[in-house]
């Protein structure tokens, strides 16, 4: 246990010391990092919120026709979009569905791409004014202890911020790619839901029609029956 401690100890002292020798990018490094995990870890739980993966599509087809069902996320998704009279108005509620559920996500995506490029051009303009700090102690020193000592600070600078902004940028990508391709497959999944449903509610307002023109079709001829035997009493239907 105490060689655990004295390790952590060692590293933590180790990245304050770098730390400190990577100037003021170092701090806006650190704000892009933690801009953008955060807003990865969002994404990654709503997504996991979702529970779309869970699912599956024999599930959700037979949620469409048994309210009782429907259970989760995408039961309740299924309930808000199935209460359409009309098939304008089930495309609105899917328009309103995506506002809600789909943008969000591509929204905090391009959060994520801009740290991903910003944090390594941060530490590239960490870079440049390290070096332009290392040849302003060049051009001003004698050449004594304390030129290079300023040499030795700029060029670590100049190699620290550098290399702290990859560091911060590369897990970020990787991350942002994945999180991307779970956000499609949702995306996709949406759509899909978004087609059997108007396919569905399609063929009930059909069944409905066809069911209603029938009714209308048998009220008028038995009022046409009804006004036949009216004018004459000995009418035969059948005759």
């Amino acid at each position: 246990m105490d060689a655990i401690l004295t390790t952590i100890t060692e590293f933590w002292t180790e990245a304050v010391k770098i730390w400190g020798q990577g100037g003021w990018a170092m701090t806006a490094i650190a704000i892009i990092a933690l801009v953008m995990f955060s807003v990865g870890m969002n994404i990654w739980l709503k997504l996991r919120q979702t529970g779309y993966r869970r699912v599956d599509e024999a599930t959700w087809r037979r949620w469409i026709d048994h309210p009782d069902e429907r259970e989760g996320p995408i039961g309740k998704m299924i309930e808000q979009v199935t209460e359409a009279p009309t098939l304008a108005d089930s495309q609105m509620l899917f328009e309103q569905l995506r506002q809600t559920e789909v943008q969000p996500f591509e929204r905090d995506l391009r959060v994520m791409k801009v740290c991903v490029s910003a944090a390594p051009l941060v530490g590239l303009l960490g870079t440049v004014t390290g070096m332009l700090s290392t040849f302003g102690a060049l051009s001003s020193g004698s050449g004594g202890d304390k030129t290079m000592t300023l040499v030795a600070a700029g060029i670590s600078e100049a190699l620290v911020t550098t290399e702290t902004g990859l560091v911060i940028a590369l897990p970020g990508l990787f991350f942002q790619y994945q999180l991307r391709r779970g956000f499609e497959s949702y995306k996709a999944y949406v759509a899909h839901l978004e087609t059997i449903c108007t396919q569905t509610l399609y063929r009930q307002l059909r069944r409905g029609k066809k069911t209603n023109v029938r009714r209308v079709a048998q009220h008028k001829i038995a009022e046409a029956l009804h006004r036949a035997l009216q004018a004459n009493p000995h009418f035969n239907p059948g005759s």
